[in-house]
């Protein structure tokens, strides 16, 4: 028997549903959700989840990615095959598989090509339960060949002759789609007279000499690669039979032109297909297409019928003017002879299509995943059709059957496996494959064999509670392996529940049908299999109903006074119930007036508008009752005192003198209730096109008992009349007798006239209808009228029903058109209407900007420039262009990572612009792109072009290591933006007395090879800070900061001695210099005399080095006297340089070392350097000019930073960072220059004066 799982579900009888449900079933089946630590240990065979299509047509361009993932447990591993062989992923570096996943990357777009990867792949998910297999995926790479060259003579013809214009475009994969188009890109228009056929090709069925023209262009469109294919223009020109013989008798013989026949009219004959009869072989599902084109003077038409039946009625289309016809969703009932008929008013031709459909294998019962326990049954069922009969093969973990290890408790009867008594270690995955000529279908189906103890999934001690005498459900929801038997137990003792009183559901629910005060208690669902017992308690509460034991009453009330009504709720004590009231099955209205306190709702100043239907309502979280009183308001009793009111309605509606477009109205007015009446207010009623909606007509006076009122044609008016006075207005009367009002043509047209395209070929022009009270007549139309606005064509005009938009199909895209709608009914026609300007459809440019030229301003910012594309070729409204470019990183960046486009685009016809945010000494490629309504075109060919160096970050760190007495040593990281070549590094050291002074500074330059640096001859157990930054030939970089200790001489220190209590075990030191290294000596003196231990700590990090210090050796010694005189004469001469030359203008040391990176930008109308081509690598990285160097300060005066931000593009708002930021590029200050001393900071260190000699 199979295993079942029974997943939770109140209220209802669930049959009883496969364990697979549970755990996955095949590609679309449904998971069963349950307890996610109920997985933890079920194990599941492989089950493919996804894959890429059978048919996997890839672009060339970007990275194939073929697609297998699967699911089981434990997670399956993956292997693939490559047109039938072991596809070894780890021997080809371009190949990977996606972590966790079947899933293959080839990386084609750093190197390789698609074509290599051409072939049939299959995927193979495996685990210790089986393997399942993915169809045979057949990978190619789209294809767009180029036309061949041909040439094509201009072909002459007679007026009235037909034609033939062939196509002929190259083989794409897939197939391109063919249009016809002339140079300026607008497509020809076709007609009963001209269309393109199935093929391509172009056809006439006679030609006029308006057909005469030099541009019969044939364009390919293959979608995958977005390229177009141009054939070469065909040249046409019909001529009259006079202009023919002229022609004939001065070059050719009367035979050598198609005969040199008269021109005259003639009955129909085909073009395509050829002969009386055809075959057309279609497969199921698809839809099928059937074409017939003739040729004939007149132009003949086309009908269609089946021979020996009809046409579809819902699937059946016709299409190219009723020369195609198309059947969607085809089958085999759609076979038979399909007869096309081409008739002119000289005579008509047949021709018979005899249409076969075949069929590729559909299933009619796809195999489904089995899960068994050890020595049950069951059966796997692989039925499919198609035309021819598909032949069934069954696969057993991707081997077929026939040579798999045999099992015996398998046996295969067709499209059956038949399996008795299965064991726990024959789970595998099973494949059936059904195959014809046409093609395949491959379904993974799992038998699953479990042996799995009873598992209760209900949550223990559930509680339940359920109002008495309602139905009670108590769940038990279950699995196990085999299908545990389950019974319920009310009480610690009681016996087994049965069904007669019962209800035992199969999915485990056990049902009380009434439920009583005695059903209280404990319940026991027990599940037992041959492996064992699982049990569960839940609890059941039966709570008494909610019930309303003094309702509200119905009440009559005098207007202004007060009403009360009560609704007494009695309930469980254990439920609490929330009463609500509501007003006509509404809130009460938001007053103050009404007030509900415990029982009872109060309104108070009770008026007209407060009757009605009040409703109280009890809630509890188990049920709902409800009960409902009338209110109704009256006037109060009248007094002697005199009432003030409103008036009462007028009465005796009556119409005279009616003519076509007035009356006359007379009426009584009503009681004036002690308050003259002031005005009478009219309203009327159309009855035809608005019944029951009342419009205001006129007022008058309140002296007046009559009006003369106008009206509109074909309106039946019925009117009334209510009258007013300082009190308020009175109920409107009773309505008049009706009068219908003659038709009359509109007397205005339908307003918001518009004409938009949707698609590159059509015109939708819409409007606001006019409303029924407006169209004065029946039988409302619209006479739509459109014309191109440039050309000298007629007006063409239709006449529509009362809708709101129309199609014009077959224009050309994006032309202007004048366009009128014109109202009219059976009377006669509105007024001339206005003319308003649309435009047809948009499509994508054709055309890519040209001559793209990059002019680099600095090393973050370049100005792009191009031609603007011709007008024509933007098929729509010009919004603007768009700039792509992107960063060329290196070979090994681009293997890891996809390359990252920015995106910037140019409003409006601009033909320059600003690319901000660029990073120093890189190459970049552009290109440019023209955007319009539909879309953006085809791209410039790419630019590429280089960043200058710039100035580089500081150093990623710095590090002090090995101290010593009189030495430390540097390590540091390179800048992680050099920015350029970097050509030294610079430090500068100063040393920090005990009250923070800094000492002299001095400067040191390393060469940019080097990460690692000593100094020596420093003074021992000293302070020192450091200051560390890069340099290119552009300029410094951001400096680095760190301070470090030397180590102590212990030679020149003395001992110091605290004295510690013999009970303590620690001590703590202070006054310690942080970074120096120490020497403590514990000492204890007992009767044994003085015992003492030493050891060696450091408060800074790094540890006093104990190595042979070079400072201490003589040539060392003698060496650093030397280099310190020399540096000694070198500040004296320096010093005196300095004195005798005085202070300098602080504008030409600016101007000496201006930063190139913020010269001043030529205005929008200057000129702007020619597109520089690629250099080589080593060009690339040359160093600029020495001396370009960034002012300390790093800031940008205005008047050298004057381009408008709007260059930049859109969504530029003055600051950007690396993605397109101008943050830390233009502004922004390096760390303050150490203090050199006392010197004044106007003048140039000595230091920093003789950073060139060190």
């Amino acid at each position: 028997m199979p295993l079942k799982i029974m997943p939770k579900k109140k209220h209802l009888s669930a049959g009883r549903v496969p364990l697979i449900l549970f755990l996955c079933q095949m590609i679309g089946a449904l998971d069963v959700p349950l307890d996610p630590k109920l997985l933890d240990d079920l194990v599941q065979p492989p089950t493919i989840t996804q894959q890429s299509p059978k048919d996997y047509i890839v672009d060339p361009r970007e990275n194939i990615v073929i697609q297998c993932e699967a699911k089981g447990k434990p997670p399956p591993s993956f292997s693939w095959t490559r047109n039938g062989t072991h596809f070894d992923i780890d021997k080809d570096p371009l190949v990977t598989m996606k972590p966790g996943s079947g899933t293959l990357i080839i990386n084609i777009i750093t190197e390789g090509k698609a074509e290599t990867y051409e072939g049939v792949y299959q995927c193979t998910a495996r685990n210790e339960r089986g393997a399942a297999v993915s169809n045979n995926i057949v990978v190619r790479p789209s294809r767009s060949p180029l036309w061949t060259k041909e040439r094509l003579e201009p072909i002459t013809l007679r007026n009235g002759q037909s034609l033939v214009l062939p196509c002929r475009p190259p083989i794409g994969l897939p197939p391109a789609i063919i249009f016809w188009m002339d140079n300026s890109f607008q497509r020809l228009p076709q007609s009963e007279r001209v269309s393109q056929g199935l093929n391509g090709d172009l056809y006439f069925s006679n030609v006029l000499p308006e057909d005469t023209r030099e541009d019969y262009i044939c364009y390919a469109r293959f979608n995958h690669t977005q390229t177009i294919q141009q054939k070469q223009p065909i040249s046409l020109k019909v001529i009259s039979v006079d202009e023919l013989n002229d022609t004939l008798a001065a070059n050719l013989s009367d035979t050598e032109f198609y005969g040199a026949k008269p021109n005259k009219e003639r009955p129909p004959t085909f073009l395509t297909p050829e002969g009386n009869e055809s075959l057309k072989e279609e497969l199921r599902g698809n839809v099928l297409s059937l074409e017939c084109i003739a040729e004939g003077l007149p132009t003949p038409i086309i009908y269609w019928i089946k021979e020996d039946g009809t046409l579809p009625v819902n699937r059946t289309f016709y299409r190219n003017f009723k020369k195609t016809l198309q059947i969607t969703q085809v089958t085999e009932a759609d076979s038979g002879n399909y007869q096309c008929i081409a008739k002119n008013p000289l005579g008509a031709v047949h021709h018979t299509i005899a249409v076969t459909v075949k069929a590729a294998p559909y299933w009619i019962a796809a195999p489904q995943n089995l899960v068994l326990s050890p020595g049950e049954n069951g059966t796997l069922i692989c039925r499919a059709n198609g035309n021819p009969k598909p032949r069934i093969a069954w696969l057993t973990n991707g081997v077929p059957i026939e040579i798999a290890p045999e099992d015996p408790s398998r046996k295969i009867d067709g499209d059956t496996i038949i399996f008795s008594n299965v064991q726990e270690r024959l789970s595998a995955v099973y494949q059936c494959n059904a195959s014809n000529e046409y093609g395949y279908l491959l379904a993974n189906a799992f038998v699953n064999v479990l042996a799995e103890p009873p598992r209760i999934l209900t949550s223990a001690n559930m509680l339940y509670q359920v109002i008495a005498n309602r139905p009670a459900f108590l769940d038990c929801a279950f699995f196990g392996s085999p299908l545990p038997a389950i019974e319920w137990f009310k009480g610690t003792r009681g016996s087994a529940l049965h069904e007669d009183i019962y209800v035992l559901h199969d999915n485990g629910t056990l049902e009380i049908p009434v439920a009583q005060k005695d059903s209280t208690g404990t319940y026991t669902c027990v599940a037992r299999n041959k492996l064992g017992m699982a049990k569960n308690e839940v609890h059941l509460e039966i709570k008494d109903p909610t019930r309303i034991i003094k309702q509200p009453e119905h009440a009559v009330v005098q207007r202004g006074s007060k009403v009360s009504f009560e609704c007494k709720v009695k309930h469980d004590h254990t439920l609490i119930p929330t009463i609500v009231w509501l007003k006509d099955h509404g809130e009460l209205p938001n007053e103050e007036r009404f007030s509900v306190d415990k029982d009872h709702l109060v309104v108070t100043d009770v008026s007209d508008d407060d009757g009605g239907t009040y409703t109280c309502t009890a809630n509890t979280t188990l049920d709902r009752v409800s009960a409902s009183a009338v209110l109704r308001v009256v006037a109060p009793t009248p007094t002697p005192a005199p009432i003030y009111d409103v008036p009462n309605p007028p009465f005796d509606l009556e119409l005279t003198n009616q003519l076509d477009k007035s009356v006359q109205l007379t009426w009584t007015p009503g009681d004036d209730n002690n308050s003259p009446i002031t005005k009478f207010i009219i309203e009327y009623e159309d009855a035809m096109h608005e019944a029951g909606v009342w419009h205001h007509q006129a007022e008058v006076s309140g002296t007046q008992t009559t009006a003369q009122l106008k009206l509109s044609p074909y309106v039946n008016y019925s009117f009334r009349v209510m009258a007013e006075n300082s009190i308020g207005r009175s109920v409107p009367s009773e309505a008049s007798e009706q009068y219908l009002t003659k038709a009359a043509e509109p007397d205005q047209n339908p307003t918001a006239v518009e004409g938009l395209g949707t698609e590159p070929d059509n015109l939708v022009i819409t409007w606001k209808p006019l409303n029924g009270f407006e169209s004065n007549g029946p039988g409302l139309q619209y006479k739509v009228s459109w014309r191109q606005k440039d050309g000298d064509d007629e007006w063409t005009s239709v006449v529509v029903a009362n809708v709101s938009k129309y199609i014009v199909s077959g224009t050309p895209t994006f032309v202007p058109y004048l366009i009128k709608v014109q109202a009219l009914n059976d009377v006669g026609f509105a007024p001339e209407p206005a003319v308003v300007m649309g435009h047809s459809g948009e499509d994508l440019p054709m055309v890519a900007p040209g001559n793209v030229r990059v002019n680099v301003v600095n090393s973050t910012l370049a100005e792009v420039h191009w031609d603007p594309v011709p007008l024509k070729s933007v098929r729509g409204h010009l919004q603007g262009y768009r700039i792509y470019y992107w960063k060329v990183q290196s070979s090994s960046k681009r293997n890891r990572r996809h390359i990252e486009k920015k995106i910037l685009t140019f409003q409006g016809s601009k033909t320059h612009g600003m690319l901000p945010g660029l990073q120093p000494y890189s190459h970049y490629f552009l290109n440019v792109r023209v955007v319009n309504g539909k879309g953006e075109g085809p791209a410039s060919s790419d630019r590429g072009f280089h960043t200058p160096e710039g100035v580089p970050s500081a150093p990623s760190s710095l590090k002090i290591v090995n101290p010593t007495l009189d030495s430390l040593t540097l390590e540091w990281d390179p800048p992680s933006h050099p920015n350029g070549v970097l050509t030294e590094y610079t430090l500068k050291y100063q040393p920090i007395n005990s009250t923070h002074e800094l000492g002299p500074l001095v400067d040191l330059k390393i060469p940019a090879n080097k990460t690692r640096w000593t100094l020596k001859n420093l003074n021992f157990s000293t302070r020192y800070k450091f200051y560390f930054y890069a340099q290119t030939s552009v300029g410094s970089g951001s400096q680095i900061t760190e301070e470090a200790i030397t180590t102590v001489d212990e030679g020149k220190e003395e001992w110091r001695k605290e004295l510690v209590n013999g009970s303590r075990s620690f001590f703590g030191l202070k006054g310690l210099m942080p970074g120096t290294a120490y020497k403590v000596r514990v000492g204890a003196e007992g009767d044994s005399g003085f015992v003492s231990s030493e050891d060696v700590f450091e408060t800074g990090p790094a540890m006093a080095s104990r190595q042979v210090d070079i400072a201490t050796q003589g040539w060392f010694i003698g060496l650093m006297c030397a280099v310190a005189l020399l540096i000694l004469i070198l500040l004296i001469v320096c010093f005196v340089r300095r004195n005798k030359g005085g202070k300098y203008p602080v504008k030409e040391k600016e101007d000496a070392h201006a930063d190139p990176e913020i010269q001043p930008m030529k205005e929008d109308d200057g000129t702007f350097g020619e597109y520089r081509s690629f250099e080589s690598d080593a060009e690339d990285h040359k160093p600029l000019k020495k001396g370009s160097r960034t002012p300390s300060d790093r800031t940008v005066k205005k008047e050298d930073s004057d381009d408008s931000l709007v260059d930049y593009g859109e969504g530029v708002n003055g600051q950007f960072n690396e993605d397109g930021s101008f943050i830390g590029q233009y502004s922004g200050k390096k760390e303050k220059e150490p203090a050199e001393g006392n010197e004044s900071s106007e003048a140039p260190s000595p230091v920093n004066a003789m950073n060139s000699f060190v």
